[in-house]
């Protein structure tokens, strides 16, 4: 397999790859009007190629002569299933941040689930071994809860506004207020189950029987990829938004739809095996561990970006939304930073 060298090398997968885990979602957006149940069909399709090229590479590829084929021998049966559960996990909470996004936008369901992942496992590390700045550490995911807060009531507002916009022009189906928990809720959802994920992942590299990164993708993305029709069966039938669709309509659907889907699918796969090569390679290599915090968390303000100013999620929005998404973006980011640098700045450690 191929593991980068240099430290550059490693610096330019982590940009990389917070920029793929924060774009992919857009491809939904172009994919036109589309029930993201049958874009995730198509994304996980991609998602499983993707893995196989990689896989079937670089991940044949190098001095060592260690195969794909020679990773998955060599690892424990156990560690096999540890990253396909994994991809479980991920799968099912893609799923509800897909949903939320088709609800509320990547600029609302980003920062809330992501944010909250973080949280969680934030929370799950510290209680399985308490270390580092517990004052940083406090004061970061204050932060960061609190930008979750401010972006909830943003999107809230921004509905308010369009509502009574609508209810001057006459429009308004009807004069009850619109309710914003729907999107809200999926998310939160997904944040749950997204920050739940990562101890699977190092148990299944952890050990003299542990994978490589390209056989963890590999199993991770088969759980992925063999549970969404299961998974979307629950969502096809019990839409959250729409009537319930069914298999035709994605028969039926446009070929640049697919395509869309299958390059989303890619985009996140790409990423992915970025951050889980960066964490296979030699630690001289690595770059600072604050840096390497941020910018494995960083990708949600991506997200964010593409939803506010590229897909104008909130146009029309006054002063205040537009102050109050600023505001989340800064808090975000100030919170992951803080975060990033509790385990390194200790109290009393030179």
């Amino acid at each position: 397999m191929i593991l980068p060298q240099t430290y550059p090398v490693v610096l330019a997968l982590m940009i990389l790859s917070a920029l793929c885990l924060g774009s992919w979602p857009a491809t939904y957006k172009l994919a036109g009007k589309w029930r993201f149940e049958l874009f995730y069909f198509s994304f996980a399709f991609g998602l499983i190629v993707a893995a196989g090229i990689y896989a079937f590479t670089v991940g044949n590829l190098g001095y060592d002569g260690f195969t794909l084929i020679d990773d998955l021998q060599h690892a424990g049966k156990r560690q096999w299933l540890f990253g396909f559960i994994a991809g479980l996990i991920f799968n099912f909470a893609n799923m509800l941040l897909m949903a939320s996004v088709s609800v509320a936008g990547m600029a609302v369901a980003f920062p809330i689930s992501i944010g909250l992942a973080v949280l969680v496992s934030t929370a799950m590390s510290s209680f399985a071994r308490p270390a580092g700045n517990g004052l940083l550490l406090t004061l970061g995911c204050l932060l960061l809860l609190t930008a979750i807060i401010v972006d909830a009531l943003s999107y809230r507002l921004l509905g308010l506004a369009r509502h009574e916009a609508l209810a001057r022009a006459g429009q308004a189906k009807s004069t009850r207020r619109p309710s914003s928990l729907k999107g809200i809720i999926l998310a939160l959802a997904s944040g749950l189950l997204m920050g739940s994920f990562n101890p699977l992942l190092d148990k299944a590299r952890a050990g003299e029987v542990g994978m490589g990164p390209y056989a963890i993708m590999v199993m991770f993305g088969l759980g992925a990829f063999f549970t969404t029709p299961v998974f979307n069966i629950f969502f096809m039938n019990l839409p959250v938004e729409g009537d319930p669709v069914d298999f035709g309509n994605l028969l039926s659907s446009k070929l640049k739809q697919h395509i869309m889907g299958f390059i989303g699918g890619m985009i996140w796969c790409t990423g992915m095996l970025a951050a889980l090569v960066v964490v296979a390679s030699a630690d001289q290599i690595q770059v600072t561990p604050v840096a390497r915090n941020i910018l494995s968390q960083v990708y949600p303000v991506i997200a964010a970006v593409w939803g506010l100013v590229v897909f104008r999620e909130f146009k029309g929005a006054d002063i205040r939304v537009t102050i109050m998404s600023v505001l989340m973006l800064v808090l975000f980011l100030v919170g992951v930073g803080m975060i990033a640098m509790a385990p390194v700045y200790i109290p009393g450690k030179s």
